[in-house]
């Protein structure tokens, strides 16, 4: 059994929650926070944490991108790590903040080292951590959809199913296209609305030819992406972060009402 949280020697970990988690879905920020204390870690949520600037950055934007990633750093830099429930927003950190400060040789050092210790979820888990679930129960069918910046970014691809393989009572199905874009891709999304949502039809498609129960995956951006177009196309897959399913806190799908 793995050390608890706040024992002697227990990696410092800031939880970067993200701005979705906050604002749309804060039980994906619990279950990473329970997950990560049943890891052996002593988990801070700082209050002050922000944006980490990924939509300014990804739009071009960099001198509104800057400002919050150096409250970013400066808020994290003094954690052992900084674990983040998202690919998307951990992918930001670690490969496009020294990036963004190449030019500025007071804040690439700092950039530099945040990146170095900027961790997603589920690859924090399994590759640090030598994380495995135990106790836990779903009995259902599940697939899995793979987010561009974990995979790409980031290597996340088998950690999660190492993970979900030990919960008891769950059946993953393969899904074809599982490292196809969802379509989301932040502001995209917004930008060419057409082409997104042709993209997501067809993840939907093959997500509902598996015929699982369960849809997961380790970003809320792709996940309420797929989840929405799934409610609208009236099919009944319910769509949950896999933490939710790791830390047994899936009492409401995404997308549903509580």
């Amino acid at each position: 059994m793995p050390e608890r949280g706040n024992a002697p020697g227990a990696p410092h970990v800031g939880l970067f929650a993200t701005c979705l988690v906050d604002s749309i879905r804060p039980n994906v920020g619990f279950a990473a926070l329970a997950l990560l204390e049943a890891a052996g870690c002593k988990v801070e949520v700082p209050l002050q944490q922000t944006c980490c600037g990924q939509p300014a950055f990804n739009s071009g934007a960099d001198d509104a991108a800057k400002p919050l990633a150096k409250a970013v750093i400066e808020t994290f830099e003094a954690f052992d790590y900084l674990v983040a429930p998202s690919g998307s927003c951990a992918g930001m950190i670690k490969a496009h903040y020294p990036e963004l400060f190449a030019d500025d040789p007071a804040w690439l050092p700092r950039a530099r080292a945040l990146a170095a210790k900027t961790h997603e979820l589920l690859s924090f888990l399994v590759d640090v951590r030598g994380f495995s679930p135990r106790n836990v129960v779903c009995k259902a069918s599940a697939t899995y959809h793979d987010s561009c910046s974990g995979l790409r970014e980031l290597g996340v691809k088998a950690q999660p199913r190492a993970l979900l393989n030990a919960v008891a009572g769950l059946e993953l199905r393969p899904l074809e296209g599982e490292e196809t874009c969802c379509g989301f891709g932040g502001t995209f999304c917004v930008k060419y609305s057409d082409i997104s949502n042709a993209i997501v039809g067809e993840k939907a498609q093959n997500v509902v030819a598996t015929d699982a129960d369960l849809l997961l995956g380790g970003d809320l951006g792709c996940l309420l992406n797929m989840a929405g177009k799934l409610r609208r196309d009236g099919a009944s897959t319910r769509v949950f972060h896999t933490a939710e399913i790791l830390a047994g806190m899936a009492d409401h799908a995404i997308g549903e009402e509580a």
